[in-house]
């Protein structure tokens, strides 16, 4: 998916759709998981669409419940859901980090290998 360490690093042009392409796979599995999230809510747990959306979104983002839930099947979804926002945060930050962190550490791997040359070049006589 991205260039070896042996390669020049990507043109502007194509590490700005790897970006795009990152940013809406992570706004895509974001809007799945709080539809998910939300559709658990208002039928497992009997809370109503507003306060189901508002509960989705709470927990996904990490900040808690906002309605006490009840029904066994709503604390049971509630419970897989937290467990699931967890992992799927830590992914989406993954995915979305992906190509700014690659292009990184390729700038600096490149930097370290101009270096490297740089030194060898100077002592051979």
């Amino acid at each position: 998916m991205y260039e070896h360490r042996s390669h020049a690093l990507a043109p502007r042009p194509v590490f700005i759709r790897r970006v795009a392409r990152s940013a809406l796979l992570g706004l895509g599995i974001v809007a799945g998981s709080l539809a998910i999230g939300t559709a658990g809510y208002h039928f497992l747990a009997g809370l109503p669409w507003l306060d189901a959306v508002l509960n989705a979104a709470m927990i996904l983002t990490g900040m808690g419940p906002v309605d006490k839930v009840e029904s066994a099947a709503g604390k049971i979804f509630a419970t897989c859901y937290a467990l699931y926002s967890g992992v799927a945060f830590l992914t989406t930050m993954a995915l979305v980090l992906a190509p700014v962190l690659h292009r990184f550490l390729h700038r600096f791997h490149l930097h370290l290998e101009g270096d490297r040359d740089r030194s060898q070049r100077q002592e051979k006589p």
